[in-house]
């Protein structure tokens, strides 16, 4: 992206309780809310470390115009787990998440590129997923072609759902609902 992003998907080597190196798992109150009141106990995926650069966005060599327009308006808005497969970009659910978790490091001011949502639209995306996996078994759900019905619900969200800015700080943690649309300002 013009030198200004680093998505960092998968970069930080923490392991399946959060422990990085020899530091201590993961804790504090977004995640006992997790344990307890979600009942998620699941393994830790290794996480993303996105970091924006002064000047963020910029438009990169490998994207059409089309994408890094969406990704200068839209915020790059998406639902986690759906990769674009192929030269066509079919959608399909790979990487299936039970919630995501966001950890401010640094401050995050409403002009430097913070985490921004469409307030309910995981009421939108979710009985999208519904409708579109019923019939299929769980195993066989990343196979599911999502690309059009995704991409009709996301134009409903964006006709229908405020988008939310959520600067943050160092310390304060976010959880949001795995069918939330989100990107990054």
């Amino acid at each position: 992206c013009g030198g200004t992003w680093f998505v960092g998907v998968d970069a930080l080597p923490n392991d399946a309780s959060g422990r990085v190196g020899d530091g201590p798992p993961l804790a504090g109150a977004a995640f006992d809310f997790i344990r307890t009141d979600l009942q998620h106990d699941l393994p830790l995926h290794r996480a993303q470390v996105s970091v924006c650069y002064p000047g963020y966005p910029q438009p990169s060599p490998e994207e059409a115009e089309t994408a890094y327009r969406f990704r200068r308006n839209r915020d790059a808005a998406h639902v986690d787990g759906l990769l674009a497969d192929g030269p066509a970009k079919r959608r399909h659910l790979r990487e299936p998440h039970a919630y995501i978790l966001g950890l401010a490091l640094t401050e995050q001011s409403e002009d430097a590129s913070p985490l921004t949502v469409w307030e309910g639209s995981h009421r939108i995306m979710g009985p999208m997923f519904a409708s579109l996996f019923g019939g299929h078994p769980p195993g066989s759900w990343s196979e599911v072609d999502l690309t059009s019905a995704y991409q009709d619900a996301r134009r409903q969200v964006f006709a229908t759902c405020q988008r939310r800015v959520l600067p943050s700080g160092p310390g304060e943690a976010v959880l949001l609902h795995r069918h939330l649309v989100h990107g990054v300002a």
